[in-house]
């Protein structure tokens, strides 16, 4: 089998060496040379591994599969002419009114229309706003080629659920959705999923697919956000949210009678929500529902939901108000150094990442700001330092935003001793309070009362 994978990022990539290592496939990525993403080509042809940070077996599969020629990249698209399937693995951001930005979705599907022969699988692999699939690509794609979707060729919506640090292992080992816009498409689309996945696939149309996956992940930032709104609550209070959370968490689980005692997991809230996704997906969740509901509602759990997780940069800015206060320092005067980059913990992802709010917050309001990151050289015209005794030299506030290995181990006599004034924020839950205050500390962490 002949399979095209369009799109070389944290989904695309995956998913294309996993395809690759199997007997009688052969894959072919395809990547545009642009400023940001063309390195990526050179790099994977040659057999090395784009995504660091602690990524299991990834850089392994890639040097095996293109070591066998099962495997590579190119920045020519004309290599759909052959495909029997095309995985599209483009990204689907939104803009700054929430708003879908489908610029290289609908470009992909057009070029891919023109390109495809018949009876090839279409597969589309991005998350999107529920409709684009029937509404938006199948239209594209069927003028183009002139062809009819579930007559001259197959068209599928399968979400990924892939997350940084397990790629490999969630797209072999959790259940996928796959949706066909008939049934013999989502057939096909079981069939060719079976090759790389052990888990259960579920059959279903296209539209049930997509609404699926905005809902896990807006599932996730709601319950954040209910985790953040119990965190300021708690610090109102005066009282520790992780030993809340701990307590609530307690209460067992009866799987033979789960309606009379249901299962509580409340999540764990912190300094901002990060990510290709979370960010994202209830706006296109909202979106869907806009454009092609059978009645308009504003989904307002969904929506204060996320507006909640964008605030809490701006109160880690509050936060770090409070301890300067507490060491007679004005933030105008006070130089600030934040720990990490990235949204999530040892990786070198950047995406949606709240540092960068909690950044462009503080870069006005305050002396000076460093950032340190053992992952991430620079994301957006904002650089960062490796070297930690560097960026915290001399500094009036550190503040914890990445939960990275590196800053559990940083002891708090030496990080007294580096800085000019012992205040700490810490948005991730790393350093235990009680003893920040013993050491001398003016302590503050999301939904931790202030001790007094």
């Amino acid at each position: 089998m002949e399979i095209v994978v369009i799109g070389m990022g944290y989904v695309g990539i995956p998913a294309a060496v996993m395809f690759a290592d199997v007997e009688g496939f052969t894959v072919t990525g395809v990547q545009r040379r642009s400023k940001r993403s063309g390195w990526k080509i050179d790099c994977l042809n040659a057999g090395k591994c784009p995504i660091e940070g602690d990524e299991p077996g990834l850089a392994k599969l890639i040097e095996k599969v293109v070591y066998n020629g099962s495997f590579r990249v190119t920045d020519d698209i004309s290599v759909c002419k052959t495909a029997d399937a095309i995985l599209i693995d483009v990204q689907t951001p939104v803009d700054e009114n929430h708003e879908p930005r489908y610029d290289s979705l609908k470009e992909v599907s057009l070029t891919v229309g023109k390109l495809m022969k018949q009876g090839a699988m279409i597969i589309i692999e991005s998350t999107v706003a529920p409709g684009t699939t029937n509404y938006m690509v199948k239209p594209i794609l069927e003028e183009a080629s002139e062809m009819k979707a579930g007559e001259d060729f197959n068209l599928v919506y399968s979400y990924e659920r892939v997350m940084v640090g397990r790629l490999l292992y969630n797209l072999e080992h959790l259940p996928r959705i796959v949706g066909g816009f008939t049934t013999k498409c989502a057939e096909r689309g079981v069939r060719f999923y079976k090759r790389i996945n052990k888990a259960q696939l579920f059959p279903t149309d296209c539209l049930t697919a997509e609404v699926a996956k905005v809902t896990e992940n807006t599932y996730r930032d709601v319950n954040i956000a209910f985790a953040n709104e119990v965190a300021m609550v708690c610090e109102s209070l005066g009282v520790n949210v992780h030993e809340v959370r701990r307590f609530v968490n307690s209460l067992p689980y009866e799987p033979k009678d789960p309606g009379r005692n249901p299962f509580r997991m409340m999540h764990i809230p912190g300094a901002g929500v990060g990510g290709h996704c979370l960010p994202k997906d209830p706006w296109l969740l909202k979106h869907g529902l806009d454009s092609y509901g059978r009645f308009k509602f504003l989904p307002k759990i969904i929506v204060d939901s996320r507006r909640m997780n964008d605030s809490m940069p701006q109160h880690m800015k509050d936060l770090i108000e409070e301890v300067l206060q507490e060491q007679n320092v004005r933030l105008e005067d006070a130089r600030v150094c934040i720990l990490g980059l990235a949204f999530l913990g040892d990786t070198n992802d950047p995406r949606n990442t709240p540092t960068k709010p909690l950044y462009n917050l503080l870069k006005d309001a305050c002396k000076d700001v460093a950032i340190h990151d053992p992952y991430i050289k620079e994301f957006e015209g904002i650089l960062t330092s490796d070297n930690l005794t560097d960026a915290l030299k001399d500094r009036n506030c550190l503040v914890l935003v990445t939960r990275h290995k590196e800053y559990a181990n940083i002891q708090l006599k030496w990080l007294k001793d580096i800085l000019a004034t012992p205040a700490l924020v810490d948005g991730r839950n790393v350093f235990d309070p009680e003893e920040c205050r013993k050491a001398g500390f003016s302590y503050r962490g999301v939904g931790v009362g202030s001790g007094k």
